[in-house]
């Protein structure tokens, strides 16, 4: 089975990383994709350009966990980087009998249902849930409605279907964020050991949010 992670990665930090790894052990992944978008519809335009934020994506995992890469088509498709037109891709490369499944953190999911043509997705892959444990959340009517009918309460049907299902999983949630990041290294200050030390050096070298000029 194949997980696709997307996002800004703007930068990419250990709260990524993490998730990313926990997510691929317990949902059993053969391979997890991150998958860097162009331009988000949901969010403000990334601080860095697409070609940076790929260059500390691949300082992020020249020396990660065997199974994990970079997909680059949000990059090199123009306009809005819908989930339903990458996944729809993706799922013509692999064929229709593959299990395919976006993981999503739980924000993101309590949003899905403003997402473009989301009610496409399950067509297309299943979806995991990231959460933390013990996350009881208050699930819009219109969402709560369509999850009912997709909840599946296990991880091993995923692998089973190409597609179709729901399921929730519980990660480590570590208290970081790339805003986070970007306003420290705004002011002047470190941002080591809230991302990789390959990805410190190449926004130093790329000279990414820096603090604005005297």
């Amino acid at each position: 089975m194949i997980g696709i992670y997307g996002g800004t990665f703007d930068p990419i930090h250990y709260g990524h990383l993490r998730t990313a790894l926990e997510a691929k052990e317990i949902l059993g992944l053969d391979q997890i994709r991150l998958v860097p978008c162009q331009i988000p519809p949901h969010r403000d335009t990334p601080g860095a350009t697409p070609a940076q934020r790929l260059a500390l994506l691949e300082a992020a995992l020249a020396d990660a966990e065997p199974g994990f890469r970079i997909d680059t088509r949000e990059l090199e498709r123009p306009g809005p980087s819908y989930m339903v037109d990458t996944l729809a891709s993706i799922r013509a490369e692999i064929g229709a009998g593959k299990p395919l499944c976006l993981i999503l953190g739980l924000d993101a999911f309590l949003q899905l249902h403003r997402w473009h043509r989301w009610r496409d997705l399950p067509g297309l892959a299943h979806i995991a849930v990231m959460r933390r444990p013990g996350a009881e959340p208050d699930f819009p009517g219109e969402l709560r409605a369509w999850l009912d009918q997709r909840l599946v309460p296990e991880p091993r049907p995923l692998r089973e279907r190409a597609c179709g299902g729901v399921h929730f999983i519980e990660v480590s949630q570590l208290e970081i964020s790339a805003t986070r990041i970007r306003a420290a290294l705004a002011q002047g200050l470190s941002a080591r050991y809230l991302l990789p030390d390959a990805v410190l050096r190449s926004i130093q070298t790329l000279g990414l949010y820096r603090p604005p000029a005297p």
